[in-house]
């Protein structure tokens, strides 16, 4: 039953996405009234969750621990399934590998401590999972194996697990209002009692601020990021405009992590500025193009710029689509040949996919817009002629197969651009989330820069600085949203009722 307008809540949730959620889930879970308010209406609500692919990262330590977490634990593939193990000494590898040097912050280091019993208590909410087949394995030997420490997806990927949430959140009593953004935070003797709104002030003990990062605020991504990040697309919702973390610093939260940093992806030129909302959820993540690791990539010099083979794609797409950013133009050619047009993923077959197609590799390259041919023709000879064609091809590993003698080598799946016929796939950068945030205590109240705590106020998801640096292990995102979002919930819910 609804509450009345003038009613004063435990615990105010701004945002709905799949972190805001969580920490709502935890808040009712300790007995407090929660309402969630929204900027956007119904059908565009849920932050980025929806336009992800579901995918979460966390410590587990073989099959016996994900069966359990699955929306069909007889499905016929398991028994030939080898999911392997990803331990806590991997996620520390895998975060090391972005941080540029520096140690594991503190915030990584609860990711990774908290990753595996987050996701199993979002099954306890009816969040279900499956196995990712299509994406991050491959068939050998009659088994499928599994690559990249990245095995489990939400049941129908990111829209799947908004439904879910949103469900769960209903069903234990919380109230969601759509059309409802935050305009201010309403502080009394510096305390935050509350959150003004266009319909009116909502009174609460608690506040969390669970609305997102800066990504789609073109002004505050070439302000933190750099010139030219004006022009990237963004994944998802268009919402997400920096308001809540703007709130928090306004109030002197302590800025807290890498504003130059986001998580980027190669996306297809063609992508509208924000996410496809005419398509439906489920089509959302198809103008991403991230199997380059296939073929290779070449800028608008007709050079390569990465290795595009340097390790598993959902180590470096991050950092990938950043490069393309600081590519001439902001675009790239991702090239590949007839060898490898069965491995590509779905999202290539799609029906509003851009690319070009000839039967000869000189037709490919005179059907390509603003390319400079000769130089592409010299690139692609220089690398076919350096490939290591003694390493067998295998894509379930690194393989080990890659180029001798090249300035910039391609360190596995390293294939010859011989065999007819040829397809090139124009991309640009896409940006999902920002890196840059506030500083959250251990119950997720967030910390003022002159010391201490902001009393009332709470932040999760985006908003929480220090876990991401210069890219992230795929699949990380979603996984923090939940770690974070339930200590933000739990520590509301606690102020509320102590």
């Amino acid at each position: 039953m609804q509450r009345p307008d003038d009613a004063r809540w435990d615990v105010v949730v701004v945002g709905s996405g799949n972190a805001a959620m969580s920490a709502g889930l935890a808040a009712l879970e300790r007995g407090a009234s929660v309402l969630m308010i929204e900027k956007a209406e119904r059908d565009l609500a849920g932050g980025n969750t929806a336009y992800t692919a579901g995918a979460m990262r966390f410590v587990y330590a073989g099959n016996d621990d994900l069966i359990p977490l699955l929306v069909d634990p007889e499905d016929p593939r398991l028994p030939r399934t080898d999911f392997g193990a990803y331990t806590a000494q991997k996620f520390e590898e895998d975060l090391l590998g972005f941080n540029d040097g520096r140690p594991l912050s503190r915030e990584q280091r609860i990711l990774i401590d908290e990753s595996g019993a987050a996701l199993r208590w979002l099954a306890t909410q009816g969040v279900k999972f499956e196995p990712i087949y299509s994406r991050q394995s491959f068939e050998k030997d009659g088994r499928f194996v599994f690559w990249g420490g990245l095995t489990l997806a939400t049941h129908d990927e990111g829209f799947g697990l908004a439904r879910a949430e949103l469900q769960a959140f209903t069903r234990a009593g919380g109230e969601i209002r759509y059309g409802c953004p935050a305009r201010g935070l309403i502080v009394e003797d510096g305390r935050v009692v509350g959150v003004e709104t266009p319909q009116g002030p909502v009174r609460a003990a608690s506040v969390v601020l669970a609305c997102g990062g800066f990504e789609s605020n073109a002004a505050l991504r070439t302000r933190f990021i750099g010139a030219g990040w004006d022009r990237a697309r963004v994944r998802g919702t268009p919402h997400n405009q920096g308001d809540g973390l703007q709130m928090a610093l306004d109030l002197g939260a302590k800025a807290h992590g890498f504003y130059g940093g986001c998580h980027a992806t190669p996306m297809d030129l063609h992508t509208p500025d924000y996410g496809n909302l005419d398509l439906p959820h489920g089509e959302r993540k198809h103008y991403r193009k991230i199997c380059y690791f296939l073929g290779l990539m070449l800028n608008a010099n007709g050079e390569r710029f990465v290795d595009e083979g340097k390790n598993f794609r959902n180590y470096t797409y991050a950092q990938f689509g950043r490069s393309i950013m600081e590519q001439p133009g902001h675009v790239a050619w991702q090239i590949f040949d007839a060898k490898v047009d069965h491995l590509l993923y779905s999202e290539y077959r799609f029906h509003d996919a851009h690319y070009v197609e000839a039967d000869t590799l000189d037709g490919l390259l005179e059907r390509l817009e603003g390319i400079d041919r000769a130089a592409a023709r010299r690139t692609i000879a220089a690398f076919n002629a350096a490939v290591d064609e003694s390493v067998p091809f295998d894509p379930t590993v690194k393989d080990g197969r890659g180029t001798r003698g090249l300035a910039l080598p391609k360190s596995n799946w390293a294939q010859k651009i011989e065999t007819g016929p040829f397809k090139a796939y124009p991309v640009t950068g896409g940006i999902t989330f920002t890196y840059g945030g506030v500083e959250v205590g251990d119950d997720g109240g967030v910390e003022r820069a002159d010391g201490g705590a902001i009393p009332g106020l709470y932040a999760c998801g985006e908003m929480v600085g220090g876990v991401f640096f210069n890219g992230y292990p795929g699949g990380s995102g979603l996984t923090s949203g939940v770690v974070f979002g339930r200590r933000a919930g739990y520590g509301a819910a606690a102020r509320a009722k102590g």
